[in-house]
């Protein structure tokens, strides 16, 4: 019985992040900058043949290493140079994260767990979003969470730790060695320093009773740089120390600078997992607490594990200057394994403040989305708010149709937060759980069919459709004050055969072979205006302006 609920409920957890997570991948671009940096990186090592190197506008690609542009790349040649193949890989991620998450629940306590686990990040906002895009960090998140689970499970081996495990402990360091060298190759050496400040943190606090641990993650580490290694030696072998040196220099500059405006307050990473891990976040907050609980050592241990691995990611990217959303995404696996354990122990009907502030941060959401639509009819008061950004206030004049039914959506979420908070308070957990979390998911799957991409008409699409206007044309494009890779990808930029069309100066002053077009912001034309010849305005739309230079 027990094994066929096993097969039974994996069954339906993959059908059911099919459903959600792969339906309308496609409906609007990707977003400038990540979406469309990685899916261009694909596009051109398809269209040069040379898979080894990572490109972008055929040149060396030093920032990211290859293991995510290679799944986009099988994606495109499955599915064609689009969105949907663009996305696909994570949408596939999130099938597979579910499923691991019901292994693990399972294996450190029982099914219940399992289910309350898949729950929680399934129907969080950011988690459950994440799925649905074509960024870098849902694959790298989900080999960090591999490479420490079974890291913890091998090092249990050599202790008295008790749980169901029915391989040896050198089985699963290599499998957590493996995890991390895919994660060091997906996004960098960052996968490798979250990982051994977390067990480093961990021994720290309980070296007495773990002198093995530091001995233990040394093994891990070496096995983890056989991947990488391997990649990094056929690079330096063809091509010299050139992306190791970059490479290192970019990272110690993103950790220092902002990165092009992606600043942010110190708390900003806070605010962000508050909110964007509702209702998961809230949830989560007795088990923070230190709320004790009869349970089993190796259980009480994986929460230890969890909680460490939290403050880690919270507190490195709080204190890193580029403050971007998805740099504490790591987080969304102790925080929904956190929510997880606190309805699993019932600890809400000690903490009953978890769920005021849940219905409070849930309203505020339903506001926020119920207030969108009504402000879209009525864009003029927002335009005051922009008086002195041009740009900000030129994308408004955007023609996008809002409808007042629309509204209707954050009542949803109002909805869905009310019933789940009612059942909880009256311990009907796995009624709770399921309006609570399964509402959130049809409420987000709404929420981007019938906003998304009229935010993007706002903030992007003027642009895309230009580029997109030029993908059958031989010509040059280039954006002019403001960094973009959406003119290199909807244009579906040529290898380039000319070096200096690369240049500002080339293709405003020098005598060209093929049209020139030029793209600005309206708050930065200053950047063309009276230092290129013979350069013609052909039009503005939604904040930005057009030009040619013929040839």
């Amino acid at each position: 019985m027990g094994s066929n609920n096993y097969i039974k409920d994996l069954g339906i957890v993959s059908i059911v992040a099919a459903l959600f997570f792969l339906p309308f991948l496609g409906n609007v671009h990707l977003f400038d900058w990540d979406e469309i940096n990685f899916a261009e990186c694909a596009r051109e090592m398809l269209e040069v043949g040379n898979f080894s190197q990572v490109i972008m506008d055929y040149q060396p690609f030093w920032e990211k290493p290859p293991l995510f542009i290679w799944m986009q790349v099988i994606s495109m040649k499955l599915f064609g140079v689009n969105e949907f193949a663009a996305r696909f890989p994570n949408a596939i991620c999130g099938i597979i994260t579910l499923i691991t998450l019901y292994y693990f629940g399972r294996k450190l306590f029982d099914r219940e767990f399992a289910w309350l686990w898949v729950a929680a990040y399934f129907g969080s906002i950011l988690p459950h979003l994440y799925f649905r895009s074509g960024i870098i960090d849902p694959w790298f998140n989900y080999f960090i969470f591999m490479a420490i689970s079974f890291f913890i499970f091998s090092y249990w081996k050599l202790t008295s730790m008790k749980i169901e495990q029915t391989k040896t402990s050198n089985f699963y360091l290599i499998l957590s060695g493996l995890f991390l060298g895919l994660a060091i190759m997906t996004k960098g050496p960052v996968a490798y320093l979250m990982t051994l400040l977390t067990v480093g943190i961990y021994w720290l606090l309980h070296f007495k009773t773990h002198k093995k641990l530091p001995l233990h993650f040394i093994k891990c580490s070496f096995i983890a740089a056989i991947i990488p290694l391997l990649w990094l030696g056929i690079e330096t072998a063809r091509n010299g120390t050139w992306f190791v040196e970059e490479f290192i220099t970019y990272q110690i500059r993103l950790a220092k600078t902002e990165d092009a405006g992606h600043g942010g307050f110190f708390g900003f990473h806070f605010v962000i997992l508050l909110v964007g891990c509702f209702p998961a976040s809230l949830l989560a907050l007795p088990s923070f607490l230190g709320i004790k609980a009869k349970e089993i050592t190796a259980t009480y241990d994986f929460r230890r594990w969890m909680l460490i691995l939290f403050w880690v990611v919270l507190i490195l990217f709080s204190m890193v200057q580029s403050k971007i959303i998805h740099y504490s995404s790591m987080c969304y696996f102790p925080i929904t394994f956190l929510a997880a354990y606190s309805l699993y122990y019932k600890l809400y009907l000690r903490k009953k403040f978890s769920l005021v502030l849940l219905v409070i941060v849930g309203l505020l959401i339903s506001v926020v989305v119920t207030i969108v639509p009504i402000i879209g009819q009525n864009i003029d008061l927002l335009k005051p708010l922009f008086e002195k950004d041009k740009f900000g206030m030129a994308n408004l004049d955007a023609d996008v149709k809002w409808h007042t039914w629309e509204a209707i959506v954050g009542t949803i979420l109002t909805c869905v937060t009310i019933v789940g908070f009612m059942l909880l308070q009256f311990g009907k957990v796995k009624k709770g759980v399921l309006a609570l979390f399964g509402g959130t998911a049809i409420f987000l799957s709404i929420v981007l069919f019938s906003f998304v991409g009229k935010i993007e008409s706002y903030t992007q699409n003027a642009a895309i459709e230009f580029y997109k206007s030029k993908a059958h044309e031989d010509c040059y494009i280039l954006p002019i004050g403001h960094k973009s890779y959406a003119h290199l990808f909807y244009s579906k930029k040529r290898p380039v055969t000319n070096d200096q069309s690369r240049h500002f100066h080339y293709l405003t002053k020098e005598k060209l072979d093929k049209p020139a077009y030029f793209i600005t912001r309206v708050d930065r034309q200053h950047h063309l205006i009276g230092k290129g010849d013979n350069v013609e305005r052909l039009y503005e739309k939604n904040g930005f302006v057009f030009w040619k230079r013929a040839k």
